[in-house]
């Protein structure tokens, strides 16, 4: 090929697929996704099967899902979440074409918002001959008559598909019954995970028969404790996970199921079950030792007594749930953080924890003590200080996730900890913490001496360590309704040239929840909320920030893809229009009570933000329900809008 001259010019050859798939495994899915947009060769580099693991396709019911069911058939596997199907036509034809065109390829299904008939599951099922997960929760619609899969011939049909089944997901049906349970489980002889959560399972005796429900025949109307068992006894084989949260079972009943000859559970999920008591959780430890991962949180009966026997019976345990345990104290959590195969622990809610114990229990050798990467002490508002900068110390190697939600006696000195020790948090949660200021951000402490708090006495750790070249200090403290010294344009100077640990320190931040840090200005924001790979936000609340900050976070926060700023009457018309242009991946954004955003925003947001999914303007009132229908009408994925009373209007709608 030659140009006017007569000179050859060369085309640039194109690089292999096998070079591109290379390059895009270093990429997060997010942008691994953006570059699948560059041209072809690098789109079908992205649709390598190394790439495609655990995909799932969520979209409503709709005349064109078909289209897009149809060009999901050229994928080799895939998972769906279809909502807001119904028994008219459009629906039927939706998972008519489901089973034309992914019936192999279909490994997990999910139908949430539903209401469908039993003939268009059943022309379905029989097609999905790859299915691994099935997911049917609050389907009534299905179970009302209690006539599903009543003839044999349907059962038949579907048994040949579900063989392979793993996981079945029946939470929230208030129509399942012994009938129904035997009919449908009858098909699925090999689950590993089934979830029962907020079924009604008759757990109690019938007094008339002097034996508990269901022990004579099986019930139309209700679940029994029977045919539970049954079914355990008849798949313990295989059967690794249960979910029994939100149901009304009793001590006696979690035994019987927790006896069960041979069962080996690895997974149990009892949230919200308010009758169990101590001796349940003993006779679960007891007879279920291979627990790995166990929720009893909101089992608001439960004391000290159930750590102290979770702690001695279940040492291969890696995740724990206590959330909103009110009744459990200190006691025993020194012998659970001494379980060496603990990865995960939610404390959230249980008021009586000072994190004395749990420093104690992980303050010996690393080879017999928790190496934790998730911790929530969410709403634990005797934390203090002294008791996180212990925590930061001995988790800096593993700890990825730290809530302290509402811990409203961490201050400042906190987050520098936090910052020096924990560089391996992706996530990090201080919403409420109202004593974080600007400096704690920032990693400039004032010169204090730092004294142990008067709970940890002499036995309490020491520490001789420094915060950079700042020292580790503590503030004065400081009442809520009182300011903070301001940061001046010297003290941003000294913050550039300090070697101490700010908030930039976290580079692997994911997730980030300052809401509700009312003494949080522009001054730390601008400086230090810069993450790259930051993907969740939330400044909701922080009455000081303006627009300042909101440009400041798009441009060196660009895969954002959550940011709230309800609340913040700061923000303007102006940050958004220098915010939207770099937030190209958002899919989220939540301005409600900001009263200087107008119409002007909404328009941008049309321009930039072509994948807003959910948007929340309630009570902004400088914007008009008018806008709000073109704003609907041009931006393809948005689902969920909120804009209760713009425009002195009362609107809430859910698309």
């Amino acid at each position: 090929m030659g140009d006017s001259d007569g000179e050859d010019i060369k085309e640039t050859p194109e690089l292999p697929v096998e070079i591109i798939v290379y390059i895009l495994s270093f990429l997060h899915a997010s942008d691994r996704k953006e570059a699948s947009l560059v041209c072809r060769s690098w789109y079908y580099a992205s649709q390598d099967l190394r790439f495609q693991k655990n995909v799932t396709f969520c979209f409503p019911a709709s005349a064109s899902s078909l289209e897009l069911v149809r060009g999901l058939g050229r994928k080799s596997r895939c998972s769906l979440i279809i909502s807001q199907l119904d028994g008219f036509s459009m629906s039927r034809s939706l998972l008519l074409e489901v089973g034309l065109c992914l019936g192999s390829k279909l490994e997990s299904l999910a139908l949430p918002g539903s209401s469908i008939t039993e003939a268009s599951l059943l022309a379905l099922l029989p097609r999905l001959t790859s299915l691994r997960r099935l997911d049917l929760r609050g389907l009534d619609s299905l179970f009302m008559s209690g006539a599903f899969l009543s003839r044999e011939e349907h059962r038949q049909q579907v048994r040949s598909a579900l063989s392979g089944l793993e996981e079945l997901d029946l939470s929230d049906l208030r129509y399942l019954s012994d009938l129904t349970f035997n009919r449908l489980t009858s098909c699925t002889p090999r689950l590993r995970r089934l979830s029962l959560a907020g079924c009604h399972i008759a757990f109690e005796f019938d007094p008339y028969r002097g034996c508990p429900v269901g022990a004579v025949e099986d019930s139309s109307a209700l679940l029994s404790l029977r045919n539970l068992r049954r079914l355990l006894t008849e798949q313990k084989s295989t059967l690794v996970a249960l979910d029994l949260s939100r149901t009304s079972i009793t001590p006696e009943s979690l035994r019987t199921i927790a006896q069960v000859q041979d069962l080996v559970l690895e997974e149990l999920c009892l949230h919200g079950c308010k009758e169990l008591t101590d001796y349940s959780v003993e006779a679960l430890v007891k007879h279920q030792p291979s627990l790995q991962r166990l929720d009893v949180s909101a089992c608001t009966e439960l004391t000290s007594r159930s750590v102290e026997a979770i702690a001695q019976g279940l040492k291969s345990l890696t995740h724990l749930s206590l959330s909103r345990d009110w009744r459990i104290t200190e006691k025993g959590l020194a012998d659970l953080l001494s379980v060496s195969s603990l990865r995960g622990l939610d404390l959230s809610e249980c008021l009586h924890i000072s994190g004395t114990e749990i420093v104690k229990g992980l303050t010996g050798s690393s080879a017999s003590r928790a190496q934790l990467e998730t911790l929530s002490l969410k709403s634990c508002t005797y934390i203090r200080d002294l008791a996180v900068f212990s925590l930061a110390q001995l988790l800096g190697d593993t700890l990825c996730e730290l809530d302290l939600t509402s811990c409203v006696n961490v201050t400042d000195l906190s987050v520098c900890a936090i910052a020096t020790y924990l560089q391996k948090l992706v996530v990090l949660r201080l919403g409420w913490c109202k004593e974080v200021t600007d400096w704690g951000l920032l990693g400039m402490v004032e010169t204090t001496k730092c004294v142990p708090d008067e709970e940890m006495g002499d036995k309490g750790p020491r520490f001789t360590r420094t915060f950079g070249n700042m020292g580790f200090f503590k503030p004065p403290r400081l009442p809520f309704e009182e300011r903070p010294k301001l940061v001046t344009q010297n003290d941003l100077e000294q913050f550039r040239q300090q070697a101490g640990a700010s908030l930039l320190a976290l580079s692997r931040l994911q997730e980030l929840d300052l809401s509700a840090c009312s003494k949080l200005t522009d001054s730390s924001i601008t400086q230090v909320v810069r993450h790259a790979d930051l993907h969740r936000l939330s400044l909701s609340m922080l009455p000081e920030i303006t627009d300042a900050s909101l440009a400041s976070v798009a441009w060196y926060c660009r895969s954002l893809t959550s940011l709230a700023l309800s609340h913040c009457p700061g923000i303007s018309d102006c940050g958004v229009a220098q915010a939207v242009p770099y937030l190209h991946r958002l899919q989220h954004l939540y301005l409600s009570c900001c009263d200087k955003i107008t119409d002007r925003s909404l328009f941008l947001l049309v321009q930039h933000c072509k994948r807003l999914r959910t948007l929340d303007i309630s009570r902004c009132k400088n914007i008009s329900a008018t806008t709000m229908d073109l704003l609907q009408s041009q931006l393809p994925f948005l689902e969920n809008v909120h804009y209760k009373f713009i425009g002195g209007a009362d609107l809430t709608l859910t698309l």
